[in-house]
């Protein structure tokens, strides 16, 4: 059994692992702060614990056993700046994926191959594609399930991130063995 987009489109509302209020306030630099790339620039005071794609980030997944929450977006993708606003904003949000997740940024434009790698890894998938290109990945570097911006609130056939979040750890823990054989493997060392 593969973990494609039916499991994204059976996700229930309403039961999450943890619960999310509301809320926006005060930033601080994540591992961001350093980046060269204005779209990684643009997120290094996000809530967020943004790391760079990179062996560090790999390190954190497997000690913390862990799924890594990629975000691939660009600086002039409105859609990315959207998902950021509604989404790695808020607070409540942000110490949920913090709590659970080891969250990586990377710049489209700034990695062009690993861009086309992980689409490529989406359509080997069947899973929605585009900018933003929302991944959930093994500490193994086995992309298991994706889409593209997720919106605060479910709208149409878009599931809520929240919800999104919450689905792609119960997957992760319910169902570590077929994510880790069913996923699709990325090349991490860049």
């Amino acid at each position: 059994m593969k973990f494609t987009v039916p499991l994204i489109a059976t996700i229930v509302v309403g039961q999450s692992l943890c619960p999310l209020a509301g809320s926006d306030g005060p930033q601080r630099s994540n591992h961001l702060v350093l980046a060269s790339s204005a779209y990684l620039k643009r997120a290094a005071q996000q809530p967020v614990d943004w790391y760079p794609w990179g062996p560090e980030a790999w390190e954190r997944a497997k000690q913390l056993d862990r799924p890594v929450l990629l975000d691939l977006g660009a600086v002039w993708c409105e859609w990315c700046d959207l998902m950021d606003r509604e989404s790695y904003n808020r607070l409540d949000l942000a110490a949920f994926i913090n709590a659970n997740f080891v969250a990586v940024k990377v710049d489209y434009d700034a990695q062009p191959q690993l861009a086309a790698e992980l689409e490529r890894a989406q359509a080997v998938l069947n899973l929605p594609s585009g900018l933003p290109l929302t991944g959930f990945v093994t500490p193994d570097a086995r992309l298991y399930l994706g889409g593209s911006y997720f919106p605060r609130q479910a709208k149409g056939d878009k599931p809520a991130f929240e919800d999104v979040l919450n689905q792609a750890l119960r997957v992760y823990r319910e169902h570590r063995s077929q994510v880790e054989h069913d996923g699709v493997e990325l090349n991490k060392g860049r």
